[in-house]
């Protein structure tokens, strides 16, 4: 919308209608902190540049795929240029490299080989379970795990 860039000062509304969110969307991330509060809050409240920028930039990280928690850590440690260059962004993930011609027969893939685990009843509504993949560390704590339930269930 061209006005976004012309315009000092936006109604809710209009804000939200500049970045495609709701009204309520904006009311949420002020709440979560996401966005900071308008300075004067009641039927004249005005929101400005840095809203804006920072709805953008949100919705740039949002199409990336991350969560609202990461999305507030990253906007926390930006400054105005880079912000702005966030928000200025395409918002779009990056296209993936093409790949080999239609004519190329696919690889064959191998399927995965499935994790195999053991499975142990420390008590009645306990268990431990141990993935055959997980390391020397991993392995000597569950079988110390292991001896203590049994030296509790020998008293």
């Amino acid at each position: 919308m061209s006005t976004a860039k012309t315009q000092v000062g936006w109604k809710l509304s209009e804000l939200a209608e500049a970045v495609g969110v709701s009204a309520r969307t904006v009311r949420y991330y002020v709440q979560r902190g996401l966005l900071p509060a308008p300075p004067f809050k009641g039927p004249d409240t005005v929101y400005g540049e840095e809203h804006l920028l920072r709805l953008k930039a949100i919705r740039v990280l949002q199409a990336r795929f991350l969560p609202l928690d990461a999305i507030q850590a990253e906007l926390a440690r930006l400054d105005e240029p880079a912000l702005r260059a966030l928000a200025e962004s395409d918002a779009a993930p990056p296209t993936p490299a093409p790949g080999p011609p239609a004519s190329a027969a696919p690889a064959p893939v191998a399927p995965p080989e499935p994790t195999r685990w053991r499975r142990w009843e420390l008590a009645p509504g306990l268990e431990l379970h141990l993935a055959d993949t997980a390391d020397t560390k991993t392995r000597d704590l569950a079988e110390h795990l292991r001896a203590l339930i049994q030296k509790t269930e020998e008293r």
